[in-house]
């Protein structure tokens, strides 16, 4: 499967996720707390926030640019990268199997 479908599938369970916190189990939830481990701490900082997970107050992606001092495009090619590397790991691909049961 091409990266950029493996990036929309990562990436519209994060928007389902950050917009209907219920809408997952509290373990399904952990296993994403766990995917996103695998992300240096500012880069997770920056992915929670963009989405709103966890209860998490969503940002802007004027707010996250600033906190990287970068352009807002910069910020997005760098959120983008995080969830292109995230959707090729093990763990999302095992994340995403439990998902579809």
């Amino acid at each position: 499967m091409p990266t950029d479908n493996l990036l929309h599938e990562l990436h519209t369970y994060l928007v389902r996720i950050g917009l209907e916190p219920t809408s997952v189990s509290p373990q399904m939830e952990h296993y994403l707390e766990h995917l996103l481990y695998l992300l240096p701490p500012e880069e997770e900082e920056a992915v929670t926030h963009y989405y709103g997970l966890f209860g998490c107050e969503r940002k802007s992606l004027q707010e996250i640019a600033r906190g990287f001092h970068m352009s807002q495009e910069d910020a997005m090619a760098r959120i983008d990268q995080c969830i292109r590397k995230l959707a090729v790991t093990p763990e999302w691909q095992m994340l995403k199997q439990t998902i579809e049961k």
